[in-house]
């Protein structure tokens, strides 16, 4: 199954952060936060202005992001936890 995010949402793989710490101390999975970075793996066809126009959105497919800590939807598909986010909670494109 895939899905196609609508309008100015995007689908979100989280990039998951390593379990060491620098001195090689590993952390519990549950004192960990939930990684607020990812990699858009879909688009939707963009934001619609008052007039009707359609602006495209700013990230494209393959993007590492940083995005808001609690600014999507967690979603499951084929086995795997995605997140739906409108692209406003995107904080910026990782280069």
């Amino acid at each position: 199954m895939t899905v196609k995010p609508l309008h100015d949402r995007v689908l979100i793989r989280r990039i998951e952060e390593v379990n060491k710490t620098a001195a090689g101390i590993i952390i519990p999975d549950q004192s960990k936060d939930k990684p607020s970075e990812g990699e858009i793996i879909a688009v939707g066809d963009g934001y619609t202005n008052t007039d009707g126009s359609v602006r495209a959105l700013s990230v494209k497919v393959g993007d590492k992001v940083l995005f808001e800590k609690w600014g999507g939807s967690e979603v499951k598909v084929g086995g795997e936890e995605l997140l739906v986010m409108k692209e406003e909670k995107i904080i910026g494109i990782l280069q």
